[in-house]
């Protein structure tokens, strides 16, 4: 299991979203607050974010408490458009930078809080790790993003005991799913912020219901239940 954070509005420094917060994804790699499956995440992070339209990554292997690097840059970069997760491996899963969110396809960042069978998953030679995160997003990629809530049903009826919840932006969009596992919401004057739990006390935050299908434009919010579920 892991957690992760979109966020989509004004600019803000990728340590106002990940090591800032008093519950952030910095602190959610050793102390979440509301992981169901595993007490840690320890198995690398990854942070993704839109450069004029393009998507860039810094991945690691590592535990994010560890990286003094990323926590000394990450003031000084920040973007309208961000994609960040802790991870928690999978057992058997390898735990290497290419098997940390988010995965890209050269527009779309997105990451993977969950788990699935990789039987219950196409065969894929783009996918950028052998873990089931790699295989499932490279699985999103190929049917298309804007696909994503009936390639989310397909594979949660294939695989009963999979989690599923997706989070993916292109810049100006994010796209989110929860199958089995928790998403909240916190709409700021500045932007909107989509993460596996909140990173504050904000009476703001609110809970997304299970099975459904979350999307974040400059418009606003909509949440739409995912059919068949």
């Amino acid at each position: 299991m892991c957690r992760h954070l979109g966020w989509l509005g004004r600019a803000v420094s990728l340590a106002s979203l990940v090591c800032d917060p008093p519950s952030g994804l910095l602190v959610q790699s050793y102390a979440p607050r509301r992981q169901r499956h595993g007490l840690l995440n320890a198995d690398g992070w990854g942070v993704g974010f839109f450069d004029d339209g393009v998507p860039r990554r810094w991945r690691s292997p590592a535990p994010l408490w560890g990286d003094a690097s990323f926590a000394s840059v990450a003031p000084a970069l920040s973007s309208r458009c961000v994609v960040a997760a802790v991870r928690s491996a999978t057992v058997g899963m390898p735990i290497e930078a290419s098997a940390t969110a988010p995965f890209s396809d050269g527009r779309w960042l997105l990451s993977h809080n969950g788990v699935v069978d990789r039987n219950a998953l196409p065969s894929s030679s783009s996918a950028e790790s052998s873990c089931d995160s790699a295989v499932l997003a490279a699985t999103i990629f190929a049917r298309g993003v804007g696909r994503l809530a009936d390639t989310i049903v397909d594979i949660g009826t294939a695989d009963p005991d999979a989690r599923l919840n997706i989070l993916a932006a292109n810049g100006s969009r994010i796209l989110a799913t929860t199958w089995g596992d928790t998403l909240s919401l916190l709409q700021r004057p500045d932007g909107v912020v989509v993460a596996s739990e909140p990173y504050d006390d904000d009476p703001c935050w609110r809970d997304v219901p299970d099975r459904h299908l979350v999307e974040v434009t400059l418009d606003g919010i909509s949440l739409t239940p995912l059919e068949g579920s």
